[in-house]
This record gives C-alpha cells, sequence and structure tokens, in this order.
C-alpha cells in the first residue's frame, strides 16, 4: 500500500496547508454520502482520512516521518526490544500488543518515544481527531418589523433543506446565528452554517439604539386642540393622545414597542409629531392674516 503522502497525492516534503486542501478536496470526491453505490470510493475515503489523521497532526507526522509510527498511527517497536510475541528479558515481554511488568522502568521510555501514557502498551492507538467538515456562510435579509418582534424566519441552505431560524435578543445589523451541524459533511461530523443577518429598511420606522422611531404626520386641528389618534406601530396600530397645543418635533414615547434588548427587554417608540398643513386653504390663510397673537409670539426670540 503507498505511503501516506502518496495516498493524498502529496510527496514528503508537502507544507501543512497542502495536505489540509489535498484532503479536503478528496474527501469532498470519495466522501460516503456522494458515493453510496461505490464500495471502492467507500474504501478508499477511509484511507485518506487515516492518512490525514496522522499527517494532520504536527506531532503524529513528526513520528510518522522518523518511523517511530506506522501508517496507522500505531508504535513501532524500536531495534533491539525482541521479536515476536514474546521479547527476551523484559519480565514478561509483549503479549497482544500490550507490555507487561514494571519492565525496569521501560514505560518512561514508551512514554518518551511514544507519548503515551506509562504502561499503556505498544498497542494502544492515540484518540483521533477527525476533522468537521466546513461551514457554510448565508446572508438573511430580515424585514424591519420582524426584526422587532423577532419573528421566526425561513432559510433554505444550500443541500435544499428549509429551517426555521430563530432571531435571538439583542438582534442587531449583521448578528450571527450559528446553526450546529448544517455545514459541510466532514469525517468528524457536518460544519455549521453561519449566518449574518441584515435588517431591511422600513418605509414608516428607523431604528435609534434599541428604540423606533416614527414620524407620524397630525393635522393642525389636532396639534392644537389635542386628539386620541391611530399610531402604527411593529406589532399593530394602538391609539395615543397628543397633548394640546403639541408641535412639530415634539416626540411621544410609546412604551416597549422597541427592539428587543439582550436582556429580553424592549426599547421604546419614538412618535414625532409632524404638524401637516394644506395647501391652498383660503380659510386657514385668512385665519392667519387676522390672528390677534401672530405678531406677540415669536418662536425665534432665542435664536
Amino acid at each position: 500500500m503507498a505511503d501516506l503522502y502518496a495516498r493524498l497525492g502529496l510527496t514528503k516534503g508537502a507544507s501543512e496547508a497542502e495536505i489540509k486542501k489535498a484532503y479536503r478536496k478528496l474527501a469532498k470526491e470519495l466522501h460516503p454520502d456522494r458515493n453510496q453505490d461505490n464500495p471502492k470510493a467507500a474504501a478508499r475515503f477511509s484511507e485518506v482520512t487515516a492518512a490525514y489523521d496522522v499527517l494532520g497532526d504536527a506531532d503524529k507526522r513528526g513520528q510518522y516521518d522518523r518511523g517511530e509510527i506506522d501508517d496507522q498511527g500505531n508504535p513501532r517497536a524500536p531495534q533491539g526490544f525482541g521479536g515476536g510475541r514474546h521479547g527476551g528479558g523484559f519480565g514478561g515481554g509483549f503479549q497482544g500488543g500490550g507490555f507487561q511488568g514494571d519492565g525496569g522502568g521501560f514505560g518512561d521510555i514508551f512514554e518518551g518515544l511514544f507519548g503515551g501514557r506509562a504502561g499503556g502498551g505498544f498497542g494502544q492507538q492515540q484518540q483521533r481527531r477527525m476533522p468537521k467538515g466546513d461551514d457554510m456562510a448565508y446572508r438573511l435579509a430580515v424585514a424591519f418589523v420582524d426584526a422587532v418582534l423577532l419573528h421566526h424566519q425561513r432559510l433554505t441552505l444550500r443541500n435544499g433543506k428549509t429551517m426555521d431560524v430563530k432571531l435571538p435578543n439583542g438582534l442587531e445589523e449583521g448578528t450571527k446565528i450559528r446553526l450546529a451541524g448544517q455545514g459541510e459533511h466532514g469525517p468528524g461530523g457536518a460544519g455549521d452554517a453561519i449566518i449574518t443577518v441584515t435588517i431591511r429598511p422600513d418605509r414608516r420606522f428607523r431604528r435609534e439604539g434599541d428604540d423606533v422611531l416614527l414620524d407620524l404626520p397630525v393635522t393642525l386641528k389636532e396639534a392644537v386642540l389635542g386628539a386620541k389618534i391611530k399610531v402604527p406601530t411593529a406589532g399593530g396600530a394602538v391609539m395615543m393622545s397628543i397633548p394640546a397645543g403639541s408641535t412639530s418635533g415634539r416626540t411621544l414615547r410609546l412604551k416597549g414597542k422597541g427592539f428587543h434588548r439582550k436582556s429580553g427587554e424592549r426599547g421604546d417608540q419614538l412618535v414625532r409629531l409632524m404638524v401637516d398643513l394644506p395647501t391652498d386653504d383660503k380659510a386657514l390663510q385668512g385665519f392667519v392674516e387676522t390672528w390677534a397673537t401672530a405678531e406677540a409670539h415669536n418662536p425665534r426670540a432665542d435664536y
């Protein structure tokens, strides 16, 4: 059987990056999920995975290059330790791959040579660290109202699977959501799906920190005399009282109608009144021209 480098299509001087790249390429081509009717591909997949298990680990690779471990990652017995199943002169020798007895302190030698625990035996294979598949990146554009209310979002993954994504408290532009096990498949399990959230603008609402800002047009009569009117919010219209004598730019507050903070509490909705005057209203023009207090009131006195 070819050596571990040849299994990956490489030579001994290959860099760490070249080893990783070669393995990922072969693992994708040979993965059993893609070759269900090809047993040869499955066997080859096992070979390249075993090769990467050794070459992908800097310590194991060094041991392999020095001839200290074989292509399965098992320690090789140093020369002079005796042959066969019964090595001479070590107080019981090897049995079934394990070293029996204290061996006059040879457990320390084994630990230094093979990185194992004293008395662990030559046949003990180090636990393999199988690499997971790659993470997959997605972008999720969320409607402004859905972002305020944290409505679940439907996302279709590249493999055609559809997922319901739960939006977290503290959601903001650029928030990343991780779906475990929804990335590329790999011998050590699937990677994750990493979702970056963007929030689509709304024609009525804007965000200010954890608050929602709404510029609300009101009539001159409503501003002057006061009124009770419907105000849109992300969760639906609510009734709000406008105090008499309100001017454009006055801001009223609706508690708990804003974005969810990380604590779960919500910001507010700020309603900024914008007095909307009709154009070419002769009656209003005539009234203003004869308004007795018009000259007495100077809104720019402090400017």
